[in-house]
């Protein structure tokens, strides 16, 4: 492990080398996976809103961020055990996994394959069920290098409102999908749209929390409502007038339900 807190480099078992970000104190520690062509940075303006309460963690996924970037390896299996390892060499236990839009997918497998690992889930904006064409593949099909900045703003436009979110935000988003090569941008896409959803080959036993937007018109309702019934136990949180990237657009209050997820959980441990 090399590095400052802001930024220390991670060595993997999986071969794989990341960065994570970690800050704060208390159990369980929270470990914070970011979406598709985002960066453990996606959770800047969560972050600091939930250290006061625990010891927050965001790590880079591999193709993202500062983690290397190979050709292959983007199926939720391989994501998983990444996780995994990042828990091993930071020397963790048991974490409760916040995960947001395809982060959470990957959450959702770590609790699969190693729901020893995991004391609770909070999947935020979240699928259960990513297999399928959507519309906007075809338009990804034809980026290039160097991408173009235009189009990344654009693309994550179709996400979102952007005048929703303070312009910091966007611009920090866009940076982030911008450090994706297009090779990695299809590589990525194809290992997430092209796994088994985890909640088809295992039952998820950690506490579950789900958050989701009442306006996501990527997922929509009906999805979101599969994952809860997937997940024995889980609790669902509509927010009102959010969209598909609750955490771009309600830090605050996914904050507030993320501190509020870890406590309820520490009351279990004393009863």
């Amino acid at each position: 492990m090399e590095g400052s807190a802001e930024g220390r480099r991670l060595h993997l078992a999986t071969g794989l080398t990341t960065a994570v970000t970690d800050d704060g104190d208390g159990k369980p520690p929270v470990l914070l996976l970011h979406p598709w062509a985002g960066s453990r940075r996606s959770f800047a303006a969560l972050l600091p809103l939930v250290v006061p309460r625990a010891r927050a963690i965001a790590v880079d996924l591999r193709g993202h961020g500062d983690a290397d970037k190979p050709s292959a390896g983007y199926e939720l299996p391989t994501l998983a055990a990444d996780v995994v390892a990042t828990l091993d060499a930071l020397q963790l236990g048991q974490v409760v996994l916040v995960g947001a839009s395809s982060g959470g997918y990957v959450a959702q497998q770590v609790a699969v394959a190693a729901p020893d690992r995991v004391a609770g889930l909070i999947l935020a904006g979240a699928p259960r069920d990513l297999r399928g064409r959507p519309p906007f593949v075809t338009e990804l099909e034809t980026i290039t290098d160097p991408v173009d900045p235009a189009w990344v703003r654009a693309f994550t436009a179709g996400f979102t409102d952007l005048d929703r979110l303070p312009s910091w935000y966007v611009d920090l988003m866009v940076d982030d999908a911008l450090r994706l090569p297009a090779s990695i941008w299809m590589a990525t896409f194809h290992g997430l749209t092209s796994s088994v959803p985890p909640t088809d080959i295992g039952v998820i036993k950690a506490p579950t929390l789900v958050i989701s937007g009442e306006r996501d018109g990527l997922l929509g309702r009906e999805q979101t409502a599969d994952l809860v019934s997937a997940i024995p136990g889980a609790q669902w949180i509509e927010y009102p007038d959010t969209g598909h990237l609750v955490l771009e657009e309600q830090p605050v209050r996914l904050a507030a339900d993320v501190v509020s997820f870890i406590d309820g959980l520490s009351e279990q441990d004393r009863t």
